[in-house]
């Protein structure tokens, strides 16, 4: 974990907000909160209002994203500054990473034509994973 995060997005850094990010960044893939409270409770006296709240704060201070999917639950990531792509199941909420960037020449035109510095992008493409295709 960068040692400077809770100093930059100017918030205490508490065991339980260092634990969450460790969780998210150890995780590689978007997470709910009651994912996260499965997880984190197996280490440390925690609540799931409190995973929330800090869940929020991080949120609130751009350290963390949230996604709402099709299914209603609000999933989170770890901003980590650089670009990822994904694979969404919208049946079973499978994840999975592309590595590859298709996206690096249109970066490059956008920085050009519009005078932004881009810091990073993320694209995500939803479907039906073929394990969930073959359940059909």
């Amino acid at each position: 974990m960068e040692p400077n995060i809770f100093k930059t997005a100017d918030i205490k850094s508490t065991q339980k907000r260092r634990l969450l990010l460790l969780l998210l960044q150890k995780q590689q893939r978007p997470m709910t909160a009651e994912d996260l409270y499965e997880k984190a409770k197996l280490l440390v006296s925690i609540n799931l209002s409190t995973v929330y709240r800090n869940l929020n704060t991080l949120t609130e201070k751009g350290v963390l994203s949230r996604t709402i999917r099709q299914n209603g639950k609000a999933y989170y990531t770890f901003i980590s500054h650089v670009h990822c792509h994904r694979l969404i199941c919208t049946s079973c909420n499978d994840i999975i990473s592309v590595e590859s960037c298709p996206l690096g020449e249109l970066q490059e035109t956008l920085e050009q034509e519009t005078g932004y510095q881009i810091l990073e992008h993320s694209l995500e493409f939803k479907g039906i994973c073929p394990e969930c295709r073959s359940k059909k």
